[in-house]
This record gives C-alpha cells, structure tokens and sequence, in this order.
C-alpha cells in the first residue's frame, strides 16, 4: 500500500451542498491541477480547499518524504457539521429559523506509481 497524507479542516461556515460541488471538480486529479482549479473557482469554499490542499501536500512532503510533484486527489470527503440555529424576528410575534450550516473537509493525497 502507497502512503498517503491526509490533512483535515472543521466547523467551516459554508454548506455541505455547496462545498461537494466545489470538491467534484478536483477529485482524483493531480495536487497542482487541482490548485490551480481552485484557483480560478469563485465560491467561498474554494479559498478553504485550497488552504487545505497546501497543508496536505506540505504534510506529505515535510512528514512522509513524498514528491509533491506526483501527488494525486485520492479520496476527498465533505461532511455535514454542527448547525447553529439563529431566530429570525417576524410579523404578529413569529419568529422564524435560520440554519446556519457548517461543514467537515478531509482530503487524502497519495503518490501516483
């Protein structure tokens, strides 16, 4: 089994709808393509998978002795985090609920052969 360097980020203020379509674009492509998606990607959750992807490929060079130029996108996982429930104030004394969603990222680089 290849090694693989992982790097982990929790409770982001986006949601995990929005952020698994940030991460479709890049899973299973090479680190520097995928920055360089990311890069020319405008949503919010690009600037905190691109702030992860960095911290992985620094992880695998610094911790594992890897080459960063052959690190590939193997596994990327966005999961669903804490909600913070905030009341909306409304008419006649009502008061509606506002989701606020936060997400969990993991990504795990690994050499390509």
């Amino acid at each position: 089994m290849a090694q693989q360097a992982k790097a982990h980020v929790k409770m982001q203020r986006v949601s995990v709808s929005k952020a698994k379509l940030v991460a479709n674009l890049f899973r299973g492509k090479d680190a520097t393509l995928a920055l360089g998606i990311l890069h020319n990607t405008p949503q919010k959750s690009a600037k905190i998978f691109i702030k992860l992807l960095n911290s992985a490929i620094a992880n695998a060079t610094n911790n594992h002795g890897m080459d960063a130029s052959k690190l590939f996108v193997k596994e990327i996982h966005v999961n669903e985090g804490p909600t913070l429930k905030r009341f909306q104030p409304r008419s006649q004394g009502r008061a509606y609920e506002i989701l606020k969603r936060t997400s969990h990222f993991s990504i795990i680089l690994e050499e390509r052969a």
